[in-house]
């Protein structure tokens, strides 16, 4: 009973946030010597997992990928696919994108038909196989950062496309806050004031941001103390 979630075969989990991305080393689409590292260089990246080729959410997703790849290389970030099918299925599969979405995709599209990267990354799920008995991939989103770790992860169901909107969204938070001592609040956009970060003490704020570059939040549990640090404040995004 896969219903039942006590019953479920899991695989051994694989790399978090913060852990080093495994390096994809192997074919895709056009290339037979393909290294993520290499291909990547000091970019960011993002990695879409999706479990089989010529499936109909996936096909809109890469579409879209490719329709909004200049938004990503505009934020320096690379594109990179990933799905349980070899090279010649990843062609046949390009054409039916591409004639559906007018996406051209130019990025790479990982081939791993042995599943073996999949378990490694620990993407697999048992419950769900292919026409081979083959466990399918779940639909996992991975922001690499610069140094091949991980920023964040998204996953999704077999039955929910990705939001591209939210890709780009938290691909702005990470790069604006990687090198700057701020956080973003919830729904926060590119441009919209930014949280200073909780470690700062006031003074450091001060020194940071000017004394008139935050405004603090006034909240009941602060209310008549003198506090060296605040905890909620505010300053423009960098």
């Amino acid at each position: 009973d896969t219903n039942n979630p006590t019953k479920r075969k899991r695989m051994p989990g694989g790399p978090t946030i913060n852990d080093k991305f495994p390096n994809l080393q192997g074919a895709t689409q056009s290339q037979d010597d393909f290294d993520l590292y290499e291909y990547l260089g000091e970019s960011w990246g993002i990695v879409f997992m999706h479990p089989g080729d010529f499936t109909p959410v996936c096909t809109t997703e890469l579409g879209e990928a490719a329709l909004r790849a200049e938004e990503f290389t505009k934020r320096g970030t690379k594109l990179c696919g990933f799905s349980c099918n070899d090279s010649d299925s990843h062609k046949g599969w390009i054409k039916d994108i591409e004639a559906v979405t007018n996406g051209e995709v130019k990025f790479p599209l990982f081939c791993d038909p042995n599943r073996d990267a999949a378990a490694k990354l620990g993407i697999l799920d048992e419950n769900l196989k292919d026409a081979k008995g083959l466990p399918l991939t779940v639909r996992s989103v991975y922001i690499i950062k610069p140094d091949k770790t991980i920023a964040l992860m998204m996953t999704y169901p077999a039955s929910t496309g990705r939001n591209f909107d939210e890709i780009i969204r938290v691909l702005d938070s990470l790069q604006l806050t990687a090198n700057n001592s701020v956080a973003t609040p919830v729904n926060w956009k590119q441009g919209e004031d930014v949280i200073v970060n909780f470690p700062l003490s006031n003074a450091d704020a001060d020194e940071k941001f000017g004394k008139d570059g935050y405004r603090i939040v006034e909240v009941p549990s602060e209310a008549g103390k003198v506090l060296d640090k605040n905890y909620l404040r505010y300053t423009s995004a960098p």
